[in-house]
């Protein structure tokens, strides 16, 4: 179906942070399969680890125990501190097992119409819950009518929830990405989740935390929540969990791990033995290639280096960004940039009609960081220069 609007390349191979077309070309690859391919592409571990679970066994079904995905969730929860997990197959399906978390948490506390509070320019997915819950009107049009049980505040400011809370008793939970992706890269104030995490407390909500872009090293920690000194009740995860191949995960903690109960949720192909062996492999080439530490130095080093390149150009609002999360506002729509990158051999992305974004595999090099940031800002100096 006509449901993208593909850019003229079809690519047959890719090594590292490099990805060769079906003519041949070579192309430096920013985006990561829009942050999935934390690894870059064709790792070889990884790889190898899907070859050798394919050869024994690739699926039984969740009526059965599943030892690797018994070991990946031991693994998740021993670096996140989180207690229980859901596996399913992709960030929508792991944020809409939160939202059916959510509001079963309030039904069994006798809220009638339990209401999540979401923010302004978040995106959670493409179901019919997740769109709701996304703030961007674009993703919603022509799909109404949309659920109900949501209430929308500004991202980043912490007076609106409190107004909300003070006029809605029926909130259960608070829905919200520690760094915004699709939303145009929003950093919040410092100390935005800690205080957000004191009003779930005092008002006996869910903090509910997509990760889904930011988790699996890309923030610089293993989670962005561990750069504040907080725990979420519920976490999300998808994308860079796998290295590719389709994975997504609802992490719980506290209160929280109890209330799904058997035939409360499901999934056919969730945590099959082939997918958690690529995301336990994935797990172990971050940790033992000390990854996560790379890509906070990386992504200061690229922000920097953007900052002072570009100083001097006007049109340049803002460069933002955490680890190898990053984005450059420019005062005007730019998706054309995108187009653009490719007669540069690059592969970026223009999120929010006019932020530039950057999501380079957690394996890019120094040199091939150097190479992004001087495209990248060439690109941005000709676009804004006419």
């Amino acid at each position: 179906m006509n449901t993208y609007s593909r850019l003229p390349v079809t690519f047959v191979k890719g090594e590292g942070v490099w990805l060769w077309d079906s003519q041949g070309e070579r192309y430096l690859d920013a985006i990561s399969g829009v942050a999935v391919c934390g690894l870059g592409h064709s790792h070889p571990r990884v790889a190898e680890a899907i070859c050798r679970q394919a050869k024994v066994l690739i699926h039984t079904s969740n009526i059965y125990f599943i030892e690797k995905q018994e070991q990946l969730a031991a693994r998740l929860a021993a670096l996140s501190g989180m207690e229980k997990i859901f596996f399913c197959n992709s960030g929508a399906e792991a944020n809409e097992a939160a939202i059916k978390l959510a509001r079963l948490y309030g039904h069994n506390n006798g809220v009638a119409l339990p209401t999540i509070v979401v923010m302004e320019q978040s995106f959670h997915g493409r179901t019919m819950a997740t769109l709701t819950a996304t703030g961007n009107r674009k993703v919603q049009a022509g799909f109404e009518p949309l659920l109900t049980g949501f209430v929308r505040v500004p991202y980043n400011n912490l007076e609106a929830i409190k107004q909300v809370a003070e006029n809605n008793k029926n909130v259960v939970a608070v829905l919200v990405e520690p760094f915004q992706g699709e939303g145009g890269v929003n950093v919040p104030q410092a100390r935005y989740l800690q205080e957000l995490r004191a009003l779930c407390d005092q008002h006996g909500w869910l903090l509910m935390l997509d990760e889904v872009q930011s988790g699996i090293g890309r923030s610089g920690r293993w989670f962005a929540f561990q750069h504040s000194d907080i725990m979420p009740d519920v976490m999300t995860l998808a994308k860079g969990l796998g290295s590719g191949v389709p994975i997504g995960a609802c992490l719980a903690r506290g209160v929280a791990t109890e209330v799904l109960k058997p035939g409360n949720h499901a999934s056919t192909f969730g945590g099959n033995p082939l997918v958690c062996a690529a995301a336990l492999e994935t797990l172990a080439v971050i940790e033992e290639d000390a990854l996560i530490d790379h890509a906070h130095e990386l992504g200061v080093f690229m922000r920097e280096q953007m900052r002072a390149q570009l100083a001097d150009v006007d049109g340049v609002v803002e460069i933002r960004g955490q680890g190898l999360l990053i984005g450059v506002e420019l005062a005007l729509p730019c998706s054309d940039l995108v187009k653009r990158a490719l007669d540069y051999k690059l592969l970026i992305n223009v999120t929010s009609e006019k932020v530039v974004r950057l999501l380079p595999a957690l394996v890019m090099q120094p040199d091939e960081a150097r190479q992004v940031v001087d495209t990248t800002c060439r690109l941005i100096r000709e676009f804004l220069n006419g």
